[in-house]
């Protein structure tokens, strides 16, 4: 068979590939308001529209729905993937193995929940004895692999590769006692602070209480003696300048509430 022939073949196989909107929708098990959505707001558009208006996908739009999907699945928002997706060094391949990697660690994530949850299971039975630290284990492990995930790039240049290890080494190391304790400092940070929100003074006694929880909590991850009103601060500025930081509060008591928290750091660590 010729080049030219072998080409020939190929085109006619590619354009054979194009789908309508109901068939794209279909072949990705999404809905047709989905793709639609994805068109208006430009992150997803057909390759051209047919002389009777129906939009036309390509091979193209298909490889690029399927990014979509990875980042969607990845908890990644269409604003983000938008951004990712504009930059000037966005690599198909590169973009690939990280979705590979991100998924191999989901999946360890996994695995340690389901080795949890069936030890716990046999526990109840009588078949085991679980300590209390083998019942919080799988939970650690998840929290420490999520915030590699999500922060880890961020954090490491910040506070530097020794810190952050010397930190995951505290988590892992956390009784039940102390997992406990970090996770009721974290609901009274928030309690604290939508009260002072309420007031709309980060001077306020609530809003520098809420401080204090914070630096408790803080204090509960960081190595010994490593704390420091400069790196608090430093936290405080990560919250408004990072989306990701920004949104673990936003999304819980309402826009503004990271930024609230960074006047009232601003006080605190004076």
């Amino acid at each position: 068979m010729t080049l030219t022939l072998r080409n020939s073949l190929y085109n006619i196989w590619v354009i054979k590939m194009e789908y309508t909107v109901n068939k794209l929708a279909k072949l990705a098990g999404i809905s047709t308001r989905t793709l639609r959505y994805y068109d208006e707001i430009g992150l997803l558009q057909p390759d051209r529209i047919s002389s009777n208006g129906y939009r036309i996908y390509g091979q193209v739009q298909v490889d690029v729905l399927q990014q979509i999907l990875f980042y969607r699945e990845l908890g990644i928002s269409l604003d983000e993937i938008k951004e990712i997706f504009a930059a000037p060094g966005f690599n198909e391949a590169k973009a690939l193995e990280s979705h590979l990697t991100a998924l191999r660690q989901r999946k360890e994530q996994i695995e340690m929940l389901i080795q949890n949850v069936s030890k716990t299971i046999s526990s109840l039975k009588g078949k085991i004895i679980m300590s209390d630290s083998e019942k919080f284990e799988g939970f650690k492990k998840k929290l420490l692999a999520e915030n590699e995930q999500k922060y880890g790039k961020e954090i490491r240049e910040k506070y530097g590769d020794e810190a952050v290890m010397a930190s995951n080494t505290k988590v892992a190391g956390m009784t039940a006692e102390q997992w406990r304790k970090q996770e009721e400092l974290s609901i009274k940070i928030l309690e604290f602070l939508k009260k002072a929100m309420q007031n709309g003074d980060p001077t306020c006694e609530d809003a520098q209480k809420a401080c204090d929880l914070h630096r408790q909590w803080l204090c509960m991850f960081w190595k010994e003696g490593t704390y420091s009103k400069q790196a608090h601060m430093g936290m405080g500025e990560m919250y408004v300048a990072d989306e990701r930081f920004k949104a673990y509060y936003d999304n819980v008591l309402g826009a503004g509430t990271a930024e609230f928290l960074h006047n009232a750091l601003a006080v605190y660590t004076k």
